[in-house]
């Protein structure tokens, strides 16, 4: 139940990250679900580890703080994507 769940949450942070980054008519479910998921980790680890930002090592997590922080991670992660030129 705990992949299930993963997924989902996933899924749903790549979408909103992918509205905010102007990038969500060319993904497809699966994209925004392993942009959300890798997101999330980058956004954990950024925020959270380098930056010392408390609340974000919740990153990924279904929480207001986590849907925040991994919509972050994930919005980088999509900015990396464009600047190599793998999203337009």
């Amino acid at each position: 139940m705990g992949w299930i769940l993963t997924l989902l949450v996933g899924a749903f942070i790549g979408w909103i990250a992918g509205k905010v980054m102007d990038t969500g008519t060319q993904q497809g479910w699966v994209l925004n679900m392993l942009i959300g998921i890798i997101g999330s980790a980058l956004g954990r680890w950024l925020f959270g580890d380098v930056l010392h930002i408390g609340a974000a090592w919740r990153a990924g997590h279904f929480s207001l703080a986590g849907i925040a922080f991994g919509v972050l991670g994930s919005a980088v992660l999509i900015a990396i994507l464009k600047w190599l030129g793998v999203l337009r």
